[in-house]
């Protein structure tokens, strides 16, 4: 038995969580710097359109995302289960596969964006003030595609090995690299939004430069052949069917911001530019929960795949209270210090102005918003991808999308920012029902 199956399997559960979790939480909140930089010097240009023009395009990173999750949340979630079974040679099979997908469908989102650009444009909110703003950062954006795929797929994939600080590393090379960059060609060489987005580009470069090294030194039990997807047509269904709700959910984030963009478009680009800000502060929130949720699935699913129900459900029990702990925390810090703590991102007293009870209201879940991504990963850990599905559709489509349009004619500005704290408590009911259900196979 090797270090990592040891820790899977006989470590204590806070140390196993601890060591699974943290890192992955680190990679979160490198996630969320990383995400945040933009926002951050492009606001250095007190220019309110270029926030807001960058506020715009974010769906569409986030549907990058949803992808580099539905693959690599997936693959982790399937290679923990196939190690708790000991079959090696079927987990080098996923880890090939979502390395081959990953770069397909990255280079299939360069090639629709930039031949459709001016039309996605506009069905992501662009005003005449924006649109020159958010077509620079978009078209580098979608150059990128396959950089930013690849580097955030492995991100959760090396992770179903146990190989967590990697999966930190790779993250922090990207953000670290970003972050050195995003001043250099906003703010000296004046390039603005395009500067910010090819920023973002070379971060995810050097970050999937990592991983490729890290497969290279031959310790991995993974594997980037395309030889081991002979023959496998099944397991790749399967990969990609638990990697469905974390997909899911990251893609009707984005589809909702989009939606809620367009919403907003009509009160004005202040406050447009104040709810780009905020959506990007809730994030840190919400990531510290997912990072959580991402780091204690490998340990779930071998726990499942060596039919061990009792540590199963401990290191459930110990993330749920982790999660609350973390949630009260972050969501009390937010509120307080909401004023300072929007300034940093822009010095203009309209957005702040709307950011403050803005923040207020979308924060208002975070003390128990991670129940609900602990309930999903948990499924998927089980195998057990449908309900999962099921509760990523509920959160940011059947409740969030219809409560959006319902809020906005009832209260107007004030429903549409309380949307998502809607949403969110919903979502957290439902879950708990759906995997009280789920661990019906646990007991099997």
């Amino acid at each position: 038995m090797n270090e990592k199956e040891e820790l899977f399997r006989d470590a204590p559960i806070p140390r196993a969580v601890g060591k699974m979790a943290l890192p992955c939480v680190i990679s979160s909140l490198v996630l969320i710097i990383y995400n945040m930089a933009d926002t951050f010097f492009v606001g250095q240009t007190k220019d309110a359109l270029q926030v807001a023009a960058v506020s715009l395009t974010n769906p569409v990173f986030v549907m990058f995302m949803a992808v580099a999750n539905l693959l690599g949340i997936g693959g982790s979630a399937m290679i923990s289960i196939l190690m708790g079974k000991g079959e090696e040679k079927q987990v080098k099979a996923v880890s090939a596969f979502c390395c081959y997908a990953s770069l397909i469908i990255g280079l299939l989102f360069a090639v629709l964006i930039i031949v459709f650009m001016e039309p996605l444009l506009h069905v992501l909110g662009s005003s005449e003030g924006t649109f020159d703003f958010a077509r620079d950062y978009l078209f580098w954006i979608a150059l990128g595609a396959p950089f930013i795929l690849f580097a955030n797929t492995f991100g959760h994939v090396v992770r179903g090995e146990g190989a967590a600080a990697a999966s930190m590393i790779g993250g922090m090379i990207g953000t670290v690299v970003n972050i050195v960059l995003d001043p250099l060609f906003i703010l000296t060489f004046g390039m603005g939004t395009g500067g910010a987005a090819i920023a973002t580009v070379l971060g995810n470069v050097c970050g999937g430069i990592y991983y490729l090294w890290y497969f290279s030194r031959g310790k991995s039990v993974l594997s980037l052949h395309p030889r081991y997807l002979a023959g496998q047509r099944k397991l790749m269904v399967q990969t990609a069917l638990l990697g469905v709700p974390s997909g899911m959910n990251s893609a009707l984030m984005s589809i909702a911001n989009v939606l809620q963009n367009n919403v907003l478009a009509v009160y004005g680009d202040d406050q447009l530019a104040a709810m780009g800000i905020v959506t990007k502060i809730y994030m840190l929130i919400a990531f510290i929960h997912m990072g959580i949720a991402n780091g204690i699935q490998p340990l779930l699913g071998y726990s499942y795949g060596s039919r061990r129900r009792e540590r199963f459900l401990g290191i459930l029990k110990f993330s749920a209270l982790l999660t609350v702990v973390c949630g009260t925390v972050l969501t009390a810090g937010c509120i307080i210090w909401r004023h300072p703590i929007l300034q940093v991102f822009i010095d203009d007293a309209s957005v702040v102005a709307y950011g403050e009870e803005m923040l207020v209201a979308t924060s208002l879940a975070g003390p128990v918003l991670g129940i609900l991504f602990l309930c999903i990963n948990s499924m998927q850990a089980l195998d057990d991808p449908l309900p999962s599905t099921i509760l990523s559709v509920c959160r940011q489509g059947i409740l969030f999308i219809p409560l959006l349009y319902l809020l906005d004619v009832l209260l107007g500005l004030t429903g549409v920012i309380y949307t998502q704290t809607a949403a969110d408590y919903l979502s957290i009911v439902i879950s708990l029902f759906l995997l009280r259900r789920s661990m019906k196979k646990l007991r099997g």
